[in-house]
């Protein structure tokens, strides 16, 4: 069999100082050195972690709301960026015309969309690419939050774990290899919970050839679990934010698939938008730290009871944020002056939609089972 690359990154959001270097045309000033990796490669996936239009109404919901303008497609292409993952928690946050309008810039300069559409099922259709022969398909699927399709509006692929299940097995029959891309996992923290290893290798044991995590922006570690390597956080590609010039946010790391006979990979770190806009190699005294920060998590992933033992520390840590999110009126006298309307309610709209969301995101409801457990 022949054999073919594909690099994959995590969050590429293309706004603020890199937005200013996409509309001055200076694309290369995005990329730099890591520009060449991108050659190295058959195929180049990132996640494109927003919608890209230049006006729109902004969904309700919780969280910030994320855009870039219509040209960062041209900052794709320049790249060589072949498919951009959809997938994931603010592809709609600019509601059914963001999603039309992402999907059609494009595919207007020849990028593969995958993991959104205009309606359910589009949403969930893999994309089969085929180099040298071999066929490659790519499902991508992300938590429930505020971006994903209910049916026929417009959204991303939601975690559904039987629609899941069945539209993996289709694409294992109409390609060799079916890579999973999954946007999930707890914001800022390191490891997987018990449940999202859990989820990821179930999706390996349905037959995946490898899985690929981001959205919690920082990196994590990886396993290799029946001859499938699983990766649990890519951290941020590119993703300009302000207070975040020097941290685990800065960090990220790209990883090349080879696909043939066996299914090896190699490991790219780089860092993003710290005090310079853009994406740097690192030098090789920040890659051996890197790598030895790695090889720690990877220590924890590979044990079950510490991967649990992490996760407990981790909610015990999230309780106050919890209290706050859900405190309600707990004095009697409160609650009467309530019904008769003389004191508002605690629950408004906005308190409604945090609520709806940590409890329908798989992430965060992991978070709050533990809160109310305590």
């Amino acid at each position: 069999m022949n054999k073919v690359s594909v690099l994959f990154t995590g969050d590429f959001c293309p706004q603020l100082r890199i937005e200013e270097l996409v509309l001055q045309k200076r694309y290369s000033e995005i990329f730099n050195n890591f520009l060449p990796e991108f050659k190295k490669s058959d195929l180049n996936v990132i996640d494109l972690e927003c919608p890209l239009l230049t006006d729109g109404s902004k969904i309700k919901k919780t969280g910030p709301h994320l855009k870039a303008h219509p040209n960062c497609v041209e900052a794709i292409r320049f790249a060589g960026i072949d498919v951009v993952a959809l997938a994931n928690n603010h592809i709609r946050d600019y509601g059914e015309k963001g999603i039309a309008e992402t999907i059609a810039h494009c595919k207007r300069v020849g990028i593969e969309p995958v993991g959104a559409g205009h309606n359910l099922e589009e949403a969930r259709e893999p994309l089969i690419l085929t180099r040298k022969d071999i066929r490659i398909a790519f499902l991508n699927i992300t938590e429930n939050e505020w971006s994903n399709s209910k049916g026929s509006d417009a959204g991303a692929n939601p975690l559904d774990l039987p629609k899941n299940f069945s539209d993996l097995q289709k694409a294992k029959e109409k390609s060799d290899f079916v890579i999973v891309i999954f946007h999930g996992g707890n914001e800022f923290y390191e490891l997987p919970s018990p449940r999202l290893k859990e989820t990821m290798r179930f999706f390996v044991e349905a037959g995946a050839a490898a899985v690929l995590c981001h959205h919690t922006h920082i990196v994590s570690g990886f396993e290799v679990y029946r001859d499938a390597p699983i990766f649990y956080g890519l951290g941020n590609f590119c993703f300009d934010w302000p207070g975040h010039h020097n941290s685990f946010w800065n960090i990220g790391m790209a990883v090349r698939l080879h696909l043939g006979d066996t299914v090896s990979f190699e490991i790219i770190p780089f860092k993003q938008n710290g005090a310079e806009p853009g994406v740097f190699l690192l030098t090789q005294s920040e890659q051996k730290i890197f790598d030895q920060r790695v090889e720690q998590l990877n220590t924890i992933i590979s044990d079950d009871k510490k991967i649990a033992e992490k996760f407990e520390n981790y909610c015990a840590e999230k309780n106050e944020i919890y209290n706050i999110y859900l405190e309600p009126y707990r004095i009697s006298w409160l609650a009467s002056l309530r019904r008769r309307h003389w004191i508002p309610s605690l629950f408004s709209k906005q308190k409604k939609r945090l609520i709806l969301n940590i409890t329908r995101c798989e992430s965060h409801r992991d978070v709050f089972m533990k809160y109310l457990e305590k």
